[in-house]
């Protein structure tokens, strides 16, 4: 590792995350971790924690990523979310990964080649996303009839994602329902595993009777991403109008009321590359956005937006010695400047994100979802593993 600026992530609070989540939602049989977008960001060597706490499946959006995992691991069941081009069958194959047939088509040209080993798949329907999947009862028992006939092919799942919480919207019920009329030609009772449910599902939902697998992704590192009310007017009012569309819909049962002890297992650091002593009425940074209207002192911290930290950035805080300090000026490729005082040295470590300065506040600030903000970490950035305070692996590409 060359440079001091990486992301931290601790296992002992993955693992932490995964047995209270398995203790708490004890009636699947198949917990499926996601670990698209590098593990949110956290990079695939928390597979290895997550398996060892229970999670007994993973899935990934792309076949470089179920080779990342079989690095790790050679024997976890890794189900690939898109469909892989077919072109790369023996690759497939031969790291043992497990593929969704979207539509006929697909499942036609899969047939057509010419294979020996068996290939697990996984229906995939599409219940009101329309993105992936089948969306036509006649179209699946003709799938599952072609599939029973080509000994080959091992149908181990069926699944569909929701395009919606399903907190006071009638989209969730209708993709719910809209699913049992896709499949209702087949009999679901023989197919070993149905998964329907992502984090915010498991958190608001009642267990759907005939799922026994749940995808479970933001959880897993640490985020309770269900909507909460506090005793403010507009929330009050939000409160009011989500009970008139529960009543006025018959939306099923949901629950906001879910507290679980989850613990954010990322951090984001830097360092001091230098510290200037700015005087009033100079500019700092790119395109003279920031002129000092007083003598300041001011930090160049060798992060940018090469490293998942773009110009958003800018006027939010960072933390030094457990102490807010704001970006200024225009946040470069690899840098970026820092307000600061005379207490702080060079030698001090900058947290761009993490205790002190949330995630979830980063992400407000610059107008994303959490999820874009861990997913537009680079892998490029080194990943520093903790267990027990200690160091335990580096991950570098």
């Amino acid at each position: 590792m060359y440079r001091n600026t990486y992301v931290e992530v601790n296992l002992d609070h993955i693992n932490n995350n995964v047995k209270k989540i398995l203790k708490k939602y004890d009636d699947y049989q198949y917990y499926i971790g996601v670990v698209k977008g590098n593990a949110y960001g956290h990079g695939m060597y928390v597979v290895k924690e997550m398996i060892s706490s229970g999670i007994n499946y993973l899935a990934v959006s792309c076949l470089e990523e179920a080779i990342d995992i079989r690095y790790y691991d050679k024997k976890i069941p890794i189900l690939c979310l898109e469909p892989i081009s077919l072109k790369y069958i023996d690759d497939i194959i031969s790291n043992q990964v497990t593929i969704i047939i979207p539509n006929l088509e697909y499942l036609k040209a899969l047939l057509k080649l010419n294979f020996v080993s068996k290939i697990k798949i996984h229906l995939k329907i599409d219940s009101g996303m329309h993105r992936l999947g089948f969306s036509c009862k006649d179209l699946v028992k003709e799938a599952v009839t072609l599939i029973e006939n080509d000994k080959r092919i091992i149908l181990e799942g069926i699944f569909t994602h929701f395009a919606t919480t399903g907190i006071a919207d009638k989209n969730w019920d209708q993709q719910l329902n809209n699913f049992k009329e896709i499949t209702s030609l087949i009999d679901l009772s023989k197919i070993p595993i149905v998964h329907m449910g992502r984090s915010l599902t498991l958190l608001t939902h009642p267990k759907i009777p005939f799922c026994n697998g749940i995808r479970l992704g933001i959880i897993l590192y640490g985020f309770n991403t269900t909507p909460k009310y506090s005793n403010s007017f507009l929330d009050k009012l939000r409160q009011i109008k989500a009970n008139y569309l529960i009543k006025k819909y018959d939306i099923s049962e949901t629950s906001t009321d879910n507290d679980i002890d989850l613990i954010q297992s990322l951090e984001l650091y830097s360092e001091i590359l230098q510290i200037k002593k700015v005087k009033k009425g100079e500019y700092v940074g790119y395109g003279t956005s920031f002129r000092a209207l007083n003598d300041i002192i001011v930090a160049t911290v060798g992060i940018g937006y090469a490293d998942g930290i773009g110009r958003k950035h800018s006027g939010r805080s960072v933390v030094i010695n457990k102490k807010r300090y704001p970006i200024i000026g225009e946040v470069g490729m690899n840098m970026l400047s820092v307000l600061i005082d005379d207490t702080v040295k060079q030698t001090d470590i900058v947290k761009i994100m993490g205790d002190g300065i949330s995630i979830r506040e980063v992400s407000y600030y610059i107008g994303n979802s959490t999820y874009e903000t861990l997913a537009m970490l680079p892998k490029s950035l080194p990943r520093v593993y903790i267990k027990n305070n200690k160091k335990v692996y580096i991950e570098e590409i």
